[in-house]
């Protein structure tokens, strides 16, 4: 299912209002990841910071009652599009660096980092992400070797 640009405004303008909700200049950083749900069945996206506190709720007609074997994997792309396209603002949020935004499932588990900012880095490929837990593993068995 390829995100029409409908459905990437409308993840946009939720994201715009995210970065509403943590305005630049505001001096009291908080320390929170935006953790994104999204229900296939009604085609609900929920945002929420790390307390559970939701965030903003939207619902993307494109994908209620998508039983697609692919669906979190277009999901994850089509939030990604949208996060492009209003990546300047997410950026200045006064949230505590580094933080990302997560696709989690119905039990909040996560299911892929969708965008890590950090003050030098932020990272929108989740191929570069994708075996770096192993790779680190493998540096750290090595190292301890000797």
């Amino acid at each position: 299912m390829k995100a029409t640009p409908q459905t990437i405004q409308q993840i946009g303008c939720a994201l715009d209002k995210i970065a509403l909700r943590f305005p630049q200049g505001n001096d009291n950083y908080i320390l929170t990841d935006i953790h994104i749900r999204v229900k296939s069945e009604t085609g609900e996206l929920v945002a929420y910071d790390d307390n559970g506190m939701e965030l903003v709720s939207v619902t993307v007609d494109q994908w209620a009652e998508n039983a697609d074997e692919n669906f979190y994997e277009d999901v994850a792309s089509a939030i990604r599009t949208a996060i492009r396209t209003v990546k300047s603002s997410l950026e200045r949020m006064s949230i505590l660096k580094p933080f990302s935004f997560v696709l989690v499932d119905n039990d909040m588990e996560t299911l892929c980092d969708l965008y890590i900012v950090d003050d030098e880095l932020a990272i929108l490929d989740a191929e570069l992400m994708k075996d770096l837990d192993e790779d680190l593993e493998n540096f750290m068995k090595k190292l301890f070797e000797n």
